[in-house]
């Protein structure tokens, strides 16, 4: 029997990971991934690697087919329904296509982690407020998904995923759709909330943008990780 996750000092722990999509050949082949809290790291790799199925297995979107996952200390494999929830709400997630709600105002889909937290509106005006000014979309907040740019709507999705300070920050692709001046502030506000105490995965291809925020860097290729040089 394999051992429990030893992921007691760690946001995330990954231990012999495999998966495959039916009967086809494993994406994920044996990958170990421990982040200690705190942590910042970037996940790169080409087009088809795997780095947003590994993404997907580390907030719980997808199960392995082998081996074992830990977050926040607990080995996800034991807990119900209603333990996964709570431990889901610690986790903020960009995806790259955004999943914004399109009959929710830009305001709205920013600050719904808050009220699925349970939190009043007058307690959480101001700093949703001020998180849409500090991404450049201070002006839309009343706007609806459906009239946003691409790069708008990247920037919408970020601020979501950050609104609640989360543990455990995951980021698809955050800085794909936007310009490099836009790039460079989600990178800061990124880095802010790991100064706070966010540990932060990044997947990206965007290497001119690892180089301006050096940190640790994973390389993802045929299936298993490496440390990148």
């Amino acid at each position: 029997m394999d051992p429990a996750p030893q992921s007691v000092e760690h946001s995330l722990v990954m231990q012999r990971i495999g998966l495959r999509y039916g009967r086809g050949p494993e994406v994920l082949s044996g990958v170990d991934l421990a982040l200690p809290p705190g942590s910042f790291t970037f996940l790169t790799g080409q087009s088809g690697a795997g780095k947003s199925t590994l993404l997907k297995l580390a907030y719980l979107a997808l199960k392995p087919s082998r081996g074992l996952i830990g977050l926040f200390g607990r080995d996800v494999a034991v807990m119900n329904n209603a333990e996964l929830q709570v431990l889901r709400r610690r986790i903020g997630v960009v995806l790259q296509d955004f999943r914004l709600i399109d009959h929710l105002s830009v305001f709205e889909n920013v600050a719904l982690p808050l009220r699925v937290a349970g939190r009043e509106r007058s307690s959480y005006v101001t700093d949703v407020t001020e998180l849409l000014q500090w991404v450049g979309l201070g002006h839309r907040m009343n706007a609806l998904p459906p009239t946003l740019s691409g790069g708008e709507k990247q920037r919408c999705a970020i601020a979501r995923a950050v609104i609640s300070k989360p543990d455990l920050l995951i980021a698809d692709e955050p800085t794909g759709n936007v310009d490099p001046v836009i790039g460079e502030r989600l990178l800061r506000l990124f880095a802010e909330m790991n100064r706070m105490g966010a540990t932060v995965l990044i997947a990206t291809h965007d290497l001119a943008l690892i180089e301006e925020f050096p940190a640790r860097t994973l390389h993802l290729e045929n299936g298993k990780i490496r440390e990148r040089r």
